[in-house]
């Protein structure tokens, strides 16, 4: 339990989608050694598979394993963070998966078509789903030649068929906690998530006390205190971990200089950036690029 309060105080970055509004999938297929993403959440829906990960450190809400030689879990909750970490894993070589995707509940032509099932699955996965050994082994072809895949139409088939694969399988493991994932829930009230918005709409530009607590309608000192204690983290704190957020997406998905993606994220000065940076990804923006160097493909 002590890991675990530990963990909840710990930076949840808000990490930025890959995907534009009529794009399907995302899938990125790495192999690594080391493992040090930060926790972190986001909106579009993920499967995420890794192998040879022994030793691995899980963490999917309030639920943390360490994981064995493969795991597959998939996380449809837009507020459940989650993160792989290193843990006790020396595999010089572990491969990962990660497949975001989006996916319209209400669009005509899903509507249309048998998905009744993936459906449900997806939903169930809002509190992440651990898949067992058996049913990661029906998936895995799929999985492991889904980067490959050239073509949009058969690259969206072969994902649906895991999708619908993995929404037979009785026996996956919820992961996360109910109380868990409505506390996340019942603290984004309408006023925080009002805030929220105002940031990621102006993070770009210099953000003062005053401008966050007139969005919200409140004295600046009743604010700060109303923020620290619905997000628990200090204004200032919460603007940096979203600005770091798009920092770490363009710094893993584009080759834009380092100088311009900070300039461009809200950092005014370089030298503060990196020293941000540094202190809370324990290594610079540089070398955090060259460790996340992947294969990566839209569809």
């Amino acid at each position: 339990m002590a890991n675990l309060l530990s963990d909840k105080k710990r930076t949840v970055v808000r990490e930025i989608a890959p995907l534009g509004g009529r794009d399907f999938l995302y899938v990125a297929d790495r192999h690594k050694a080391l493992f040090s993403y930060p926790l972190h959440n986001h909106d579009i829906f993920e499967l995420n598979f890794v192998m040879h990960g022994k030793g691995l450190h899980r963490i999917v809400g309030d639920s943390q394993k360490t994981i064995g030689n493969l795991d597959l879990v998939l996380i449809t909750g837009p507020e459940l963070e989650h993160v792989w970490e290193q843990g006790e894993c020396t595999y010089p070589n572990v491969r990962e998966v990660t497949m975001q995707f989006q996916w319209q509940y209400q669009n005509p032509v899903y509507d249309r078509l048998p998905l009744d099932s993936i459906t449900k699955l997806l939903e169930r996965a809002r509190l992440g789903l651990e898949f067992p050994p058996e049913t990661i082994m029906l998936v895995y072809h799929n999985i492991d030649t889904l980067s490959r895949e050239t073509d949009r139409f058969h690259a969206m088939i072969k994902f649906i068929e895991i999708l619908h694969t993995l929404s037979l399988c009785d026996n996956a493991k919820q992961l996360a906690s109910t109380s868990f994932a409505n506390r996340v829930v019942e603290d984004d009230s309408k006023r925080t998530l009002k805030v929220k918005q105002y940031i990621e709409e102006h993070y770009k530009e210099k953000i003062t006390l005053s401008d966050v607590a007139n969005a919200a309608a409140m004295s600046p000192s009743s604010f700060s205190r109303y923020f620290k204690l619905h997000t628990g983290k200090n204004l200032t704190e919460y603007i940096i971990d979203i600005r770091l957020g798009y920092v770490i997406r363009r710094l893993v998905d584009t080759e834009d200089s380092i100088v311009n993606i900070a300039f461009e994220c809200g950092f005014n000065n370089i030298s503060n950036f990196n020293s941000i940076f540094k202190r809370e990804k324990g290594m610079t923006p540089s070398k955090f690029r060259e460790l996340y160097k992947k294969q990566k493909i839209v569809f």
